[in-house]
């Protein structure tokens, strides 16, 4: 009898995505109680950085690694969290009024997409929720000191007030990405520092850029008004606009190499399947071994097209196992591989990584073309079987080569994520 998955695996969340939203709704009722028990500081203002958001969150957009990100709305969340004034009247909103704008203007924003089957990643707006939550309490209650020292010290002295922003920002930054690299290490399974690495070089750039928004909005409020809003959304806009050219251009590479990959099963010259599988538990591998998201996605590119020199074959190799070729022959068949991988003009890496799968260990190939030669093995072995015997014998056939074909870390890697993938598999 099949165990009954949890709820929560039903849904798509772990434990730790289910607290982070469970989080951001207790907090979302709190803020919303609070601003209809005593009502709204400034309606303007609230409504105007509310809309904001709303309009920010309806133009979100998917990041490399499945991440979602609204820029235009995260800036707006944290200029009306660090407002000091607006147009020379004092900004007197409370840290829980400030959670109610940005609950109340992040469903706002992401109805529309909810509406047409698209609904927003529950853990990523909680995440966004939180991150401006934690900003306005640390923030909020210091607003009146900082007033009074930029009366104190002269007009327009904002030095203290914009040195307490970029503090507690970087700080709320730091905050934000070991939350999302906690979440990203259970859900993708590779090791905390390794999240964390990825998180800074994909997140910091754009978190960087945001924050920056958010406090020059606050600050130009002072003296632009609510004419600060659309000021500073503008130059938002592009940069999202570029990023999304990005994230397409990204998608659609992945999109053309998983096309191409599919050319040697649809010939005959490899099981339906073949590649996809191997990409998969190759790049399981990787993070296992902690490899870092660009490197991981260069080994995604070259397991996906491993096989692909096998077009220059006469005659198909029996169920396309290079695993039973000659050495000769399997590295014939990478160097054809990489070849047509290098007429492409732009995955020079990849290629490189394809001609030396079939290399021995006495040659220092790449830890990649070292993943890739075990996956492929073990595939060409097993096959898309879920049998736990059949596995256990081939990861001990491919212990046996004795650490002169198959690195021994690489084989103990992927022996642990074919257990985790049986296992699952049985659930």
């Amino acid at each position: 009898m099949r165990a009954r998955r949890p709820a929560t695996a039903q849904l798509g969340l772990d434990s730790g995505q289910l607290l982070l939203i469970c989080a951001a709704g207790m907090l979302t009722v709190a803020g919303i109680a609070h601003t209809a028990a005593h009502g709204l500081t400034d309606a303007r203002v609230a409504i105007g950085f509310g809309a904001l958001i709303a309009a920010g969150e309806l133009a979100r957009l998917t990041m490399p690694g499945n991440r979602e990100v609204a820029p235009i709305s995260t800036a707006a969340s944290l200029g009306y969290a660090l407002l000091l004034d607006v147009g020379g009247r004092p900004a007197g909103h409370s840290a829980l009024e400030v959670v109610a704008v940005m609950s109340v203007g992040m469903i706002a924003g992401g109805l529309p997409h909810l509406a047409v089957g698209r609904p927003p990643r529950l853990d990523a707006m909680a995440r966004r929720l939180l991150a401006g939550s934690l900003l306005a309490f640390a923030y909020r209650p210091l607003t009146g000191s900082l007033e009074a020292i930029a009366r104190d010290t002269g007009e327009g002295n904002w030095w203290p007030a914009l040195g307490v922003m970029a503090v507690l920002v970087t700080v709320m930054l730091v905050v934000d990405v070991v939350i999302a690299a906690m979440l990203r290490a259970n859900q993708v399974r590779t090791a905390f520092a390794v999240a964390v690495r990825d998180e800074i070089r994909m997140a910091a750039p754009l978190g960087a850029a945001v924050a920056a928004s958010g406090i020059l909005l606050a600050l130009a409020s002072h003296s632009m008004d609510m004419t600060a809003l659309p000021a500073f959304a503008a130059p938002l806009l592009v940069t999202q606009v570029a990023f999304r050219k990005y994230a397409g251009i990204r998608a659609t590479y992945l999109q053309t190499v998983r096309a191409l990959s599919r050319v040697t099963e649809v010939g005959g010259y490899v099981e339906p399947g073949h590649s996809r599988r191997v990409s998969r538990l190759s790049v399981a591998v990787g993070r296992e071994l902690g490899m870092s998201e660009p490197q991981l996605l260069e080994l995604e590119y070259a397991a996906l097209m491993h096989d692909i020199g096998q077009l220059s074959l006469r005659d198909p190799i029996p169920g396309g196992a290079t695993v039973l070729a000659d050495a000769d022959q399997a590295r014939r068949i990478a160097g054809l591989g990489a070849e047509v991988i290098r007429k492409t003009g732009v995955l020079h890496g990849v290629a490189e990584i394809v001609r030396r799968q079939c290399d021995t260990l006495g040659e220092s190939p790449p830890t990649a073309s070292r993943i890739i030669r075990a996956a492929n093995a073990y595939d060409d072995l097993v096959g898309g079987s879920t049998d736990r015997d059949r596995a256990a014998a081939a990861l001990e056939r491919l212990r046996l080569d004795g650490g002169s074909a198959y690195d021994p870390g690489v084989v103990e890697a992927l022996a642990r994520v074919v257990d985790r993938l049986v296992l699952v598999t049985r659930l």
